[in-house]
């Protein structure tokens, strides 16, 4: 294999790592919806820090590959359509990511406080946090924008 061909498998892992991550916060939305005790609630960070690690991982490993490739491959080039697609598409993704990690960051934050305050028990407003719409509807949209990179990258629009 020439050295392109494994940047190319590293990006292709990226891109699996990305969606990897995405996939297991859809698990972790699903499961904290019915989380209402800090012990609890706190018992998915590490969970969530697998998340954030893949999610890193195929964020970073997609744009820097990506960018890469653009620019080592003969048959692409940085300004073609369908690559500027994913760059603007990886940016929105990036930008609604961030307000995912904010909203679902609200639920460990207040549980560290009640169990701090010696609340370890069932608590309204840890359970309102914890099933934050903002954060659904954030990561439904950060979804989407995944899945439009990917038909971006398997189709390649006017190439």
């Amino acid at each position: 294999m020439t050295f392109d061909q494994w940047m190319l498998a590293f990006h292709v892992l990226a891109a699996f790592a990305l969606v990897s991550g995405s996939t297991l916060f859809w698990v972790l939305v699903v499961a904290v919806r019915r989380i209402d005790t800090p012990d609890d609630t706190l018992r998915l960070g590490p969970v969530a820090r697998v998340g954030n690690a893949a999610i890193g991982i195929g964020m970073g490993g997609t744009i820097l590959l990506g960018v890469y490739l653009a620019f080592a491959l003969d048959g692409y080039a940085i300004w073609d359509g369908w690559i500027i697609a994913a760059l603007v598409l990886w940016l929105i993704g990036a930008a609604l990511g961030r307000q995912v990690g904010e909203a679902y960051a609200a639920g460990p934050k207040k549980a560290l406080e009640l169990k701090a305050a010696g609340q370890t028990g069932p608590s309204a407003e840890l359970l309102a946090l914890n099933r934050t719409s903002r954060g659904v509807l954030f990561h439904a949209l950060t979804t989407l924008v995944l899945l439009l990179i990917i038909i971006d990258m398997i189709w390649k629009p006017g190439a």
